[in-house]
């Protein structure tokens, strides 16, 4: 990336956050993030998500340095050579998600998820799901803990955890994976193009409640979600040479 003169830092309100943003504003400055060429963000993965999402709406990249616990959307914490590392940085840009969850009580809430927006049962019940991509029935009944729709750079977390696939960065795919899927049993999720628009209704909600969360932005007792990606959104995410996400996602499926 250009010279980067102007740093914002964010932190988290964890100690380790705090004191490491104290000795880098100490040692480079501080600007707004409105005002900077570049943004850092001192955390972990959720903290970043957190800054993506509060900074999207301005120019300046987002790099990450880990003070956290997984950190996979980070770079190594150093305090030393941090400008050199700025402007020698490879940029990542990404698309989100966006939600549209309707309420049983018929009320419209929309979000935006880097990650994935998912649906989970919200009782003792499994949740009965139906899944239409553009329009057309594909899943009658899918009884299940929840279901979730991913994005590459999303792949790695809850969707791998659910054992979803490992998605390449630049690829113009989308995965939907079941969360403990018990019927079908076998099902292993699909992959969709970027354009494919989900919509997901529940069935039965009264009784088997569902939440669905995007990002941590949780909606309760929805009716239906439609998830589409927003492509006039782009995050720009900066990694240290050799350790993009794309090499990141290849490293993760050889653990």
């Amino acid at each position: 990336m250009p010279a980067a003169r102007n740093i914002a830092f964010l932190a988290s309100d964890t100690p380790l956050a705090q004191d490491a943003k104290a000795r880098l504003t100490a040692r480079y400055g501080d600007f707004a993030p409105e005002e900077a060429d570049v943004i850092v963000a001192l955390g972990g993965d959720g903290f970043m998500l957190a800054t993506l999402h509060a900074t999207q709406q301005i120019e300046a990249p987002v790099y990450g340095m880990n003070r956290g616990t997984v950190g996979f959307l980070m770079n190594e914490y150093r305090e030393d050579g941090l400008i050199d590392r700025l402007e020698a940085a490879e940029e990542e840009v990404i698309n989100p998600l966006h939600m549209r969850a309707i309420a049983v009580d018929g009320t419209a809430h929309e979000a935006l998820a880097i990650n994935e927006v998912s649906l989970l049962r919200a009782g003792p019940q499994a949740a009965k799901l139906k899944i239409y991509v553009d329009g057309r029935l594909r899943m009658e009944e899918l009884v299940c803990d929840g279901a979730l729709v991913c994005t590459p750079a999303g792949s790695t977390a809850y969707n791998y955890s659910a054992h979803g696939p490992i998605l390449p960065i630049g690829s113009d795919v989308l995965a939907i994976t079941a969360v403990a899927a018990f019927r079908p049993r076998r099902w292993r999720g699909a992959l969709l193009p970027k354009r494919a628009v989900v919509r997901i209704e529940v069935i039965d909600p009264d009784k088997r409640p569902v939440m669905a969360d995007a990002d941590s932005r949780a909606v309760s007792d929805v009716a239906s979600v439609e998830v589409r990606s927003e492509p006039d959104v782009a995050h720009r995410i900066l990694f240290d040479p050799g350790h993009g996400l794309e090499e990141r996602l290849i490293r993760e499926q050889f653990v």
